[in-house]
């Protein structure tokens, strides 16, 4: 069981400046919209360009490095939806549809969780929304929201917060979003947006050994 982690916050708020300081062969990314990464020497990360759902549940096993990260998750669900958007339907066809959108989200979690390693982290970039003063991940709308919780399907989740000009993650929970984060993983309701700091907590969190000599793969 692999770990996996989401990071969620608004367009603009550090989500993907976040890898800046990861390590090239560590790491790989499934990069959904196919954007360049806001920092230098983005280039050197490992990806792969692909918003397909089937495509990305099927072959997220065949990543073998350690860091895994799915940026932006929501247009995975959301570009399905929008390839479809002038067909003609209604009524059950509709419902169908947004539960096909909703069961292959699940699905990408339940791989990445079930069938990676268990050493394996895997990030999952995504935009929030929020409703009624409270934030939670973006999906495709209530008929999806009434039968996944995609946050209740993983143990950590951070959201993006500026402070002073300055970009942060919370990882504890106020009341009004969805953070969670294991007790005393980490010091802080307040870290610096860095992924790699982040992945160096929860390798030390459940024991996990940060090797320089694995590379990073792709299918």
């Amino acid at each position: 069981m692999a770990i996996v982690t989401f990071v969620l916050g608004n367009s603009g708020s550090g989500k993907s400046y976040s890898m800046h300081n990861l390590d090239p062969k560590q790491c790989a990314m499934i990069n959904v919209m196919g954007k360049r990464l806001p920092f230098r020497g983005g280039n050197n990360i490992r990806s792969v360009n692909a918003d397909n759902a089937y495509w990305i549940n099927d072959n997220l096993p065949a990543f073998k490095c350690p860091i895994v990260v799915i940026d932006d998750f929501q247009y995975i669900m959301a570009n399905e939806f929008m390839r479809g958007v002038t067909d003609e339907g209604a009524g059950n066809a509709v419902f169908q549809r947004f539960n096909r959108i909703g069961q292959n989200a699940w699905n990408i979690l339940t791989t990445a969780i079930n069938n990676m390693a268990p050493d394996q982290r895997v990030y999952i970039l995504s935009h929030i929304e929020e409703t009624d003063g409270k934030t939670k991940i973006k999906t495709m709308g209530k008929m999806l929201d009434d039968k996944i919780v995609l946050e209740g399907m993983v143990t950590i989740v951070l959201q993006t917060t500026i402070r002073n000009g300055e970009n942060f993650f919370m990882t504890k929970n106020d009341g009004t979003t969805t953070v969670k984060t294991p007790h005393e993983m980490f010091n802080s309701e307040l870290i610096p947006n860095d992924l790699n700091a982040v992945d160096d907590a929860i390798c030390d969190f459940y024991g996990i050994e940060k090797t320089q000599k694995q590379q990073a793969q792709t299918a």
